[in-house]
């Protein structure tokens, strides 16, 4: 009889011992599931974008390089001059009286360029003109890379043939440094401005900014690239 009581004593003390242990089990098997969780959710590394390019960039690249090369015999692709960057201004003169005509001029701006314009302001006072140094008078937009070709290539292919009576442009509009600066009389050649949406009928300056080392370079660049000369 004392026996079996030992026994059933020894039993009852080693079970709490088991009862102990079985949870440890569970949380190594909650740590191995964790682990596997994390595993499974790791971000994927991101895929390289591919950097889009304008049609007239591609066809510069393709073939006007290879053009001008021919031409002046240069060494090295890298001296073959190219469009660095188009300056577009529009004056607004007449805001000095009503200020809502220079927001609706930085509105149509920013709809032809793609590109949000910043304001100029006066450099002097001009007693004649009213107009005192600091103050609002138009908007300008600096337009590089994909944006300056799209707009290069609308202004040659849709803009310009929309003026009336178009016989080309001036051949003697560059500044001596290979500079190529155009008068647009009417906003209205670009195909984004509403007639009936606009207030007044406005004009702007447009610079092309080369890479060349004269006129005659640049000249030459913007022939092959489309820019419909005077004959």
């Amino acid at each position: 009889m004392v026996e079996e009581k030992k026994t059933e004593v020894a039993k009852e003390e080693a079970a709490p011992a088991k009862a102990k242990k079985a949870p440890a089990k569970k949380k190594v098997e909650a740590s191995v599931e964790v682990k596997a969780e994390k595993k499974v959710a790791a971000p994927k590394k991101a895929q390289p974008v591919a950097s889009v390019k304008s049609r007239l960039e591609l066809r510069y690249k393709a073939e006007i390089v290879p053009a001008l090369m021919k031409k002046y015999n240069y060494a090295s692709v890298m001296e073959a001059p190219a469009v660095k960057k188009i300056v577009i201004n529009m004056g607004v003169g007449d805001a000095t009286a009503n200020s809502k005509l220079l927001d609706d001029a930085v509105s149509e701006l920013k709809t032809i360029s793609g590109q949000a314009p910043v304001i100029t302001k006066a450099k002097k006072s001009i007693a004649n003109f009213k107009l005192r140094e600091g103050q609002e008078i138009g908007a300008k937009v600096t337009l590089r890379g994909v944006r300056m070709y799209d707009f290069l290539d609308k202004l040659i292919s849709i803009a310009l043939p929309r003026v009336r009576d178009f016989r080309g442009i001036s051949k003697n509009a560059f500044d001596g440094r290979g500079n190529y600066t155009l008068g647009v009389k009417e906003q209205l050649i670009f195909p984004e401005i509403n007639y009936d949406k606009i207030n007044k009928i406005r004009g702007m300056d447009i610079v092309i900014v080369t890479s060349a080392k004269n006129d005659q370079e640049a000249y030459t660049l913007l022939e092959l690239i489309g820019m419909p000369f005077k004959k």
